[in-house]
């Protein structure tokens, strides 16, 4: 049943959740369920340029770019776009200041926001209504809270994001049928959450070598992810396919769509994969897997977050905030190369595509 502000399903809503990739993946599993449940109903999404280049492949959605890096110009550009607009309702999903700021110019009667725990940086100063108080979960969960406020518990997760045919074809170059194939991502926007090269080599290595594999490394352009790529690539004895910063956002969900697994730390790559179906085996330390893990794959995740906070804050993680994260020097040498070993190895057996 509707939340009792809403007396029916609203004709207009309007999602404000414009960064990041692994939490605008998790956003979009809310809006499928909100579609589903209000057929009738039309979306309109402010998401950053960057995450619309993923994001934009979702059908029947009406997305609003907003320009992130232009400062004030964004919010003049956003105002020009949402004049003389009014939403039946609005779902504030995201508790930056400057999210905050550009839903000011987002006009609806009922404005929903997180509650009053979750609404950092004065979010509960721009909402009209707030979702339900929950202890620690997955923060896909805490983003389906708003679904639940509004009487929607969707049956099933889903994201249906359709790659074009170009980069589907690609994909079935670099992932071909007949080739099992391990992809490894080896950065996070953070480089605190990032493994080392030595371990990736290892891992590389071993994929190739005794699991037989066709081992890809992807990522952006970054130099940071240049970097760590050829560091990969100089220790490995094996010869992995170098196509780091050589794809797109939909070229990579392509290749995703096709590969038998993917290693990856805390990372928007790892919410891509399952948005796919793909096995995860993320690397956690630095971070907590319960909190930000890939939401499907956390039995293959290497967990060391309790570890790190005993060693780096002298606490057990249970008496740590729930967002604490541990991005210090050396967190992520806490994972050891034979337990990636054997998780991608337990995640390969579970694998549909070996």
């Amino acid at each position: 049943m509707l939340m009792p502000i809403l007396e029916r399903p609203p004709r207009t809503v309007c999602i404000q959740r414009l960064s990041a990739i692994g939490d605008t993946c998790h956003a979009l599993a809310v809006v499928r369920a909100l579609q589903d449940a209000w057929p009738e109903t039309r979306f309109t999404w402010l998401i950053g340029r960057q995450e619309h280049r993923l994001l934009g492949l979702a059908g029947e959605i009406e997305f609003i770019t907003v320009d992130k890096k232009a400062g004030f110009g964004a919010l003049r550009s956003l105002r020009r776009a949402l004049a003389g607009r009014r939403f039946d309702l609005s779902l504030a999903m995201q508790v930056a200041l400057r999210a905050n700021l550009y839903g000011l110019f987002v006009r609806a009667p009922v404005r929903l926001g997180f509650d009053r725990a979750r609404a950092r940086e004065g979010q509960w100063l721009f909402t009209t209504h707030r979702i339900e108080p929950v202890g620690r979960e997955h923060v896909l969960d805490g983003l389906l809270g708003f679904a639940r406020a509004l009487g929607v518990r969707p049956p099933a997760l889903r994201w249906d994001l359709r790659p074009a045919e170009s980069d589907r074809a690609n994909a079935r170059r670099l992932v071909p049928d007949d080739c099992p194939t391990l992809l490894i991502s080896p950065c996070s926007s953070h480089s605190g959450r990032n493994w080392s090269a030595e371990g990736y080599a290892a891992i590389a290595d071993y994929a190739a070598g005794e699991l037989r594999l066709r081992v890809v490394l992807v990522g952006g352009p970054s130099a940071t992810e240049r970097t760590m790529t050829d560091r990969i690539l100089s220790l490995c004895r094996s010869a992995p396919v170098d196509h780091v910063g050589r794809d797109t956002l939909p070229g990579l969900l392509a290749a995703l769509e096709r590969a038998a697994a993917l290693v990856t730390p805390d990372s928007g790559p790892a919410h891509m994969a399952t948005m796919v179906g793909l096995p995860v085996v993320g690397l956690y330390a630095a971070t907590n897997p319960a909190r930000s893990g890939p939401y499907l794959s956390r039995q293959w995740c290497v967990d060391r977050f309790a570890a790190a906070a005993r060693r780096f804050r002298g606490r057990d993680p249970q008496d740590l905030p729930w967002a604490t994260k541990i991005e210090e020097p050396g967190v992520m040498d806490l994972i050891e190369v034979d337990a990636v070993k054997e998780r991608l190895a337990a995640a390969l057996k579970a694998s549909p595509r070996c």
